[in-house]
């Protein structure tokens, strides 16, 4: 692990608890539980921004239509 660096960050109440309980459960800091989310988002690309660049161009796909949205933003069919 390279060098830390100490940072505040404010969280709702339910991300604490889910923080918490995590860390708890997997005999982890919470901060260890932060880093790990983190690096996996990372390592995923930002998987918001990545399903964004996935259906960029809809609206000019004659298939699509407002009626199939969940399966276009969701991929559920």
């Amino acid at each position: 692990m390279g060098t830390l660096h100490r940072t505040q960050v404010l969280l709702e109440d339910w991300h604490y608890t889910y923080l918490k309980n995590a860390a708890e459960r997997d005999g982890k800091s919470l901060s260890e539980i932060l880093r790990e989310i983190l690096s996996e988002y990372v390592k995923e690309g930002g998987s918001a921004r990545k399903r964004l660049e996935e259906i960029a161009g809809i609206g000019t796909d004659e298939e699509a239509s407002g009626r199939e949205h969940d399966r276009w933003l969701y991929q559920k069919d």
